[in-house]
């Protein structure tokens, strides 16, 4: 048996032996995609938070791959951290971010843009009513760990796109 699974668009099938081996060390050792960090080690800090995308569901959830055995990624498509900018240019997010100074030692930032892009994705899919908006912002970020910045700032900028993103306004991520 194998595993198969994508990472930034590249296909990949994996010997069943390599099943327990972890989505991050396969992205740092494998790939040299190091974009995302390890941090804690247990899945608690998000720092090492990719996107996944599992079908049928055309929906991306956030994933911890620190501690995301790669046998659980059979079908799968992920994206990193690396897969977020467009011809060297920052996207919607990463350039909020900037713009709010929301970013210190950036350990924490790979996984704070990975989460905030899924967001507003599927904010735009289904947006919520304004007074919600918060508490949505709350859901999808409010369980990063960041030991610099005390997170206004990464609330701020992304408030800024997520009004945007709700009230219709197309930003492509």
């Amino acid at each position: 048996m194998t595993i198969r699974f994508t990472v930034n668009g590249v296909d990949f099938e994996l010997p069943d032996s390599r099943g327990q081996e972890t989505l991050l060390d396969f992205l740092h050792h494998e790939l040299n995609l190091t974009g995302t960090k390890l941090c804690c080690g247990i899945g608690v800090c998000r720092a090492c938070t990719v996107q996944v995308v599992k079908p049928p569901s055309p929906a991306p959830s956030p994933t911890i791959s620190c501690s995301t055995a790669l046998a659980t990624l059979d079908g799968t498509q992920v994206s990193t951290i690396e897969s977020v900018a467009r011809g060297g240019r920052p996207d919607p997010v990463q350039q909020a971010f900037l713009d709010q100074f929301a970013f210190q030692c950036g350990y924490c930032a790979p996984g704070f843009v990975m989460a905030a892009r899924m967001f507003l994705s599927g904010l735009q899919a289904q947006p919520v009513p304004p007074d919600q908006l918060e508490a949505a912002m709350m859901e999808a970020i409010g369980s990063h760990i960041c030991r610099c910045t005390g997170y206004v700032r990464y609330f701020e900028a992304l408030r800024s796109l997520a009004e945007a993103v709700n009230a219709g306004e197309a930003i492509e991520l």
